[in-house]
Parts: C-alpha cells; structure tokens; sequence
C-alpha cells in the first residue's frame, strides 16, 4: 500500500506544475503559434485522461449490472452521473459569472471610468488582474476535484491510474499557468512574482488538497462519485481549450498538438503498464 506521505508528494507535484507556465505573464513575445500549440497538447493529453477516468467510473457499474445488483447499479449509476453534471455545470456556471464580473470590471467612459479606477486603487488590482484571479479560481475548482481522483485512486491501491493522473493533470497543469496570465499581457506594467505566485497558490494547491481528502476514503461508490467529478471537469476544460485554439483559427497547430498530446497520454499509460505499477 502507497504510504500517505507519498500519496501527498503526488498531489503536490501535479500541482506545483502549475508554477511553470505562470512567468510567461511577465513576458510579451511569445508567438502566438507556440502558445495555441501548447493549449492544444493539453487538450489531447486531457481527452486521454477523460476516456481513462470514465473507464474507471464504468467498471463499477458495470460490474453491479452484470452481478444483477441492481440496487448497487442504481446507487452508483446515480453517483457517476450526478459526479459528472456537478463537475461540468459547477464550472459552466462559474463561468458564466466570471464573465459578468468581467463586464462590470470594464466600466464607460466619464464618471463610470471613475469608479473603475477607485476600486482599482483601492484593492490593487486592475481588471486585468481581477481576471486572472477569477481565472486562478476556476481553475482551482476543476484541479480539487483532480486531487480528489489522485487520492481515491492511490487510497484503493490503482497505483498505475494514480501515476497516469499525476503525470497527465501535472502536464496539463503546467499548461494552465498560461490561461491564467492571458489577460496580463495587455498590462502596461508586468506583474509581480508575488503576483503571480499567489495565482499559483489559488490554482494549483486544491490539487494537494483534494489528495488529501481523497486519499481518506476507500469504498467503491466514493471513487465512482470523485471521478465521476474529475471527467466532468476534465470535459470543460477541453472545451474551453477547444474554444481557444478555434479562436486563432489554426487547424493545423490544434491537430498536431491534440495528436501529440492523446500519444503522450497513451505512450505514458504504457509505459506504466509495462513497468508493473
């Protein structure tokens, strides 16, 4: 059985990546084409981790179908769909308000504009930063919830789903300091690294701590409910990627990046497969 210190250690390195791509905000001439590239890499690695996560989710279930359990079919069948919209929609909605506080954050012109520079002086932030920290907020939210299937998946001794999540979520971790730091670029002077470390803190330590909750429990109906959470949230940022490599219209990059990223994800599943873990 994997001890619990070292169950921790992989939450927090499939956390921790998160710093990596958070420096870029203080940078100003990154291509374009790199940027797309590497959102798409993400993209493939997470529709990877998406198909691997509800295989997990399916086992069970299918298994109580097949045993004729059906009370055992009904509760999990329940969990894993209730898992999946709550880790969806959570997002969805979550996004949907941040969009708002957004509009509100970008006053008119006159005495609006007044208002707009008193709240800035007044908490430090400009909008630009207001939206990197809701940004740091929703992608914290989906990276608990990561956490919370590292553990469950450690805690029940699946230790090559375990390695795969870590592996897979800290690549794509890595990746997410980029959306954070987006809207910084238009900035007029760079953020600080006190700034931006704690963007890392908000968006990459509920991965550690949702290890910590996960790792708690080992039933089988949990597990199914965690993942179930994971894939939801897992499908969002996907689209949301999706959505950002449509954005710069480059087809080409999209492809070639999501195809590395689905072989990164197989080749590493492989490989831990082939070792015996």
């Amino acid at each position: 059985r994997m001890s619990t210190g070292h169950i921790l250690l992989l939450g927090l390195l499939a956390g921790g990546t998160i710093f990596l791509g958070l420096p870029m905000g203080r940078l100003h001439n990154v291509g374009q084409g790199l940027k797309v590239f590497f959102s798409a890499t993400a993209t493939g690695i997470l529709l990877f981790l998406f198909w691997d996560v509800l295989l997990e989710v399916i086992e069970p279930v299918e298994e109580a179908l097949n045993d004729r359990h059906w009370g055992e079919f009904s509760w999990l069948s329940a969990l894993g769909l209730g898992g999946f919209a709550l880790g969806l929609l959570s997002l969805v909605y979550y996004d949907s308000w941040m969009k708002t506080r957004r509009r509100k954050s970008f006053l008119g012109p006159g005495a609006a504009s007044a208002v707009e520079l008193e709240r800035s002086h007044f908490t430090g932030l400009t909008p630009a930063r207001w939206l990197a920290l809701f940004i740091a907020t929703g992608i914290g939210l989906h990276n608990f919830s990561e956490g919370l299937a590292i553990g469950q998946a450690a805690a029940l001794d699946k230790f090559s789903l375990a390695y795969v999540l870590v592996i897979g979520f800290g690549l794509h971790n890595a990746t997410e300091g980029f959306g954070i730091v987006a809207p910084l670029t238009g900035d007029a002077e760079p953020p600080s690294w006190r700034f931006l470390g704690l963007m890392g803190v908000i968006g990459g330590f509920p991965t550690f701590f949702g290890t910590l909750v996960g790792q708690a429990w080992t039933s089988t109906a949990v597990s199914v409910a965690f993942l179930a959470l994971a894939a939801g949230s897992i499908l969002y940022v996907v689209m949301e990627l999706l959505n950002v490599c449509r954005l710069f219209s480059s087809k080409t990059v999209t492809a070639w990046g999501i195809l590395l990223g689905v072989t990164l994800g197989f080749a590493t599943d492989f490989v831990l497969v082939a070792a015996g873990v």
